[in-house]
């Protein structure tokens, strides 16, 4: 997931901001398969300076999951793999990390064995050993990790795990050699997403003695070419160089340019706009102000970099709670919401389109339909989405009995996020409800809405990939085993289980080992199938824009985390 939008009100801003995305704005380095150039320290030095208007919660990298900080961990967590440090479809590939090579697949795909790279310490100088990496695959149960559900419950000995995590032992699932650095992971079946899985931020390896819960502002000890110095979400973010790290890996962990990264916290957007303008601050990560734009888009055009996305925006209805119990209402919502107003409100057609799938385009499984346009049904969709239907919303929300309820639409705080709040509050007021905005901080939203104890009824977020599979989007947002009830970590925010439609994701996540193609258009009919049960509503499919300032050189983009951080150049 990821918190990251722009207003873009003027038909000049856009105009500039395509064109800036196609000249490529300040200079990089890179090798000529998409890797990153080879470290030149000439241009080592100096601090990469970060603002942003609100932290995004725990440190921990067990725990947090949001793309802010998953944009960090490339430079200071490493799990057995990793994705490769590249651009574009290069930052796909997952490449060995801590572990020496790919795994070793045995006994029909249940079996990988890894051989764990000796002499890597962590950043307060301990070893890294295999009794640290199994430790760290039976925290991912211990903290309840929101991913332990969806990505790990396929490791021999998770079941129990999940039933019970503090006492989590997977002494058949991760059995470890101390005298061979071997390690070996049983799963209780084959598994197509593995190899990704074991890459991403949740499956990185912790040292054992880091705590059985949330860390939260305290840091953890990592591997990579950065350490965390010091966390204060009120105030600032401080990574200083790992003084026990060296280069293993170009591919999965590069040495970094800049001897500090410094987040800080507090920072409105018109003051983050005008920090990277006079070159105070490196880069922008809140949404940026519509009376800024032209200036970013003309004067500044050369420091603007826009990437395609693989990801949604969409509004997660909580089937278990009125009045979005009823399916009928679910529908109305989707019915209603006029997409093209939301893509206006984000930034216009040059960064985001509307969409009515749940898989987005130019990703595995994705089908063009809409069954929630203007003309068109569940049953009969059209191929794209065209226009709302507020009378038909409002006939579905009159038949389904709720209308005249209290809904409450809980979005982040910042100007973009509440526009859209304040927009879906105008519709679902116009088709029968009685609708408030609550905007909450920006650190907590992305967990608050997920903790049934909150008891949200509806909510804007967004969802990037953390791998390019349908699963990552399909089985992880609406399986049964990401639904956690009274947790801060239950990321199927919708509450949707449905026993039927879990057993058909596991078949198309069989079939993916041996017939991928058929997979993929089983995953299309799934989407289309648990869209007429409407759990969300999708709205737009959006790009990434990046401001940076005119001193900051050597911009890199992953399309797995975004921008490459330890890579900027001050010198």
């Amino acid at each position: 997931m990821r918190r990251r939008s722009i207003v873009l009100n003027s038909l000049i801003g856009v105009a500039a901001l395509a064109a800036s995305a196609l000249i490529g704005g300040a200079s990089s380095q890179a090798a000529s398969d998409g890797g990153m150039a080879p470290f030149d320290p000439a241009h080592a030095g100096g601090t990469i300076k970060l603002v942003a208007n609100a932290a995004a919660g725990s440190l921990d990298p067990k725990i947090n999951y949001t793309g802010q900080y998953w944009e960090l961990y490339q430079a200071s967590y490493d799990g057995l793999l990793g994705f490769r440090y590249g651009d574009g479809k290069a930052s796909f590939q997952v490449v060995p990390d801590l572990a020496t090579a790919l795994p070793v697949m045995s006994n029909g795909g249940k079996t990988l064995t890894f051989t764990l790279r000796s002499g890597i310490k962590f950043s307060n100088g301990q070893p890294v050993t295999v009794a640290d990496v199994k430790a760290s695959f039976e925290r991912i149960f211990k903290v309840s990790s929101p991913t332990a559900g969806s990505f790990y419950n396929g490791i021999v000995g998770a079941t129990a795990c999940l039933a019970k995590p503090a006492t989590c032992k997977l002494d058949q699932g991760v059995v470890v050699d101390a005298k061979t650095n071997k390690i070996v992971i049983n799963l209780t079946a084959p598994d197509e997403t593995i190899i990704s899985k074991l890459a991403v931020p949740h499956a990185v390896i912790n040292p054992a003695s880091s705590p059985a819960k949330d860390a939260g502002t305290t840091p953890i000890p990592t591997t990579g070419a950065y350490m965390f110095k010091s966390y204060d979400p009120n105030k600032s973010l401080i990574m200083v160089r790992n003084p026990y790290f060296k280069e293993w890996s170009h591919d999965a962990q590069p040495s970094g340019y800049p001897d500090q990264i410094e987040y800080q916290f507090g920072v409105t957007p018109t003051a983050q706009v005008t920090a990277v303008e006079n070159n105070q601050a490196n880069w922008v990560y809140d949404p940026i102000p519509s009376d800024r734009l032209n200036e970013i888009g003309t004067k500044y055009a050369t420091q603007v970099h826009v990437n395609p996305l693989t990801a949604m925006w969409y509004l997660p209805m909580n089937v278990n709670i009125a009045p979005f119990n009823n399916v009928k209402a679910r529908q109305a919502v989707n019915y209603a919401i006029d997409r093209a107003a939301m893509v206006k409100i984000f930034g216009g057609s040059q960064l985001a389109a509307p969409v009515c799938s749940f898989l987005p385009p130019n990703f595995p499984g994705h089908v063009d339909y809409c069954g929630y346009t203007k003309g068109a049904t569940p049953d009969k969709p059209a191929k794209a989405w065209s226009a709302p239907d507020l009378e038909l919303a409002k006939k579905l929300v009159k038949d389904s009995g709720t209308a005249g309820q209290a809904v409450g639409i809980v979005v982040s705080d910042d100007d973009v996020n509440k526009q859209m709040g304040v927009y879906l509050q105008s519709v679902l007021n116009s088709i029968g409800y009685k609708a408030t905005v609550k905007p909450i901080s920006g650190n907590i939203q992305f967990t608050y809405i997920q903790n049934t104890k909150n008891k949200v009824q509806i909510s804007v977020t967004q969802w990037y990939q953390d791998y390019p599979a349908a699963s990552d989007f399909l089985n992880v947002l609406l399986g049964c085993a990401s639904f956690t009830p009274n947790s801060d970590s239950s990321i199927n925010m919708a509450g949707y289980c449905n026993k039927s439609f879990d057993a058909q994701m596991s078949k198309a996540m069989s079939l993916g080992l041996t017939d991928p193609t058929a997979a993929n258009k089983l995953w299309g009919q799934l989407d289309q199938q648990v869209m007429k049960d409407a759990p969300v509503a999708v709205a737009f499919t959006p790009k990434q824009l990046d401001f940076i300032s005119s001193g900051t050189k050597n911009y890199h983009f992953s399309l797995q985390y975004k921008m490459f951080v330890d890579q900027l150049q001050t010198k």
